[in-house]
């Protein structure tokens, strides 16, 4: 039943303290469909930070030929961003601690890995993101050849990928290979619908998911993280489950 009269919540509680780092988000402006602005930024940063983040890595898309990101100016455009809001970044107490990238598997990946460029999460961990639609092919080969030049590679939000359940024997077979992976917490609460909210619990359950991340992209997933902060059941699993954020 919908509650039309339920009164929203009008401020994050800290629940996502010990994860300490929010590594997955779209908050560099104007380089993606994430922020819009520096405004805009500073809006999800408060957030966050009330949510309980401490330091945030900013994650724009590597998608062609929607989103051809270079790696030189995403880094110039960080430099910038962090410049520009150093003032407010101070009195919001958080950390925007690093730029990487989420790196769709697309037709030209196989040149980015050539290219040998990637930015990485705490100069560390390779974001990869699938296809939201179409289910993806050829990947396995091409991951491990990451692997075995030293690249740790965590899978963005499997929960969101309508070809894979839960329980797949492929998603399976990835974390076999040493994928780590990542799902993003407003799954938690059914911002993305109730399949890929029972994925998402089910995967943690499991054992399987290594990061939680925001996926933040704008106010409106800000004012759905707000809401998400007062999900007793978001709660109790940060509470129960280990994570790999606090490492960062």
């Amino acid at each position: 039943m919908i509650h039309f009269f339920r009164r929203r919540p009008t401020a994050a509680r800290p629940i996502f303290a010990p994860l300490g780092a929010d590594m997955h988000c779209h908050l560099l402006p104007c380089v993606d469909d994430g922020s819009r602005g520096n405004d805009e930024t500073e809006v999800c940063l408060q957030v966050m930070h009330d949510a309980g983040f401490g330091k945030v890595y900013c994650t724009p898309h590597y998608q062609y030929p929607r989103f051809p990101n270079d790696e030189e100016d995403i880094k110039r455009r960080f430099a910038d961003l962090k410049t520009d809001i150093a003032s407010n970044l101070q009195k919001l107490d958080i950390e925007l601690a690093g730029v990487a990238g989420e790196y769709r598997y697309d037709s030209v990946f196989g040149e980015r890995v050539e290219k040998d460029s990637f930015l990485l999460i705490a100069g560390k961990y390779l974001l990869v993101e699938f296809s939201l639609s179409q289910q993806v092919m050829g990947y396995e080969d091409v991951l491990f050849g990451l692997q075995m030049k030293g690249y740790e590679i965590i899978l963005a939000h499997p929960e969101r990928y309508p070809y894979f359940a839960g329980n797949s024997p492929r998603l399976e077979h990835l974390k076999e290979m040493g994928i780590l992976f990542q799902a993003n917490v407003l799954s938690l609460s059914g911002f993305y619908g109730e399949g890929t909210q029972i994925k998402a619990f089910d995967m943690v359950n499991r054992g399987w998911v290594d990061f939680l991340g925001t996926d933040l992209h704008n106010p409106i997933y800000a004012r759905a993280l707000i809401e998400n902060t007062h999900d007793r059941k978001v709660e109790k699993l940060i509470e129960t489950h280990t994570f790999l954020n606090n490492t960062l």
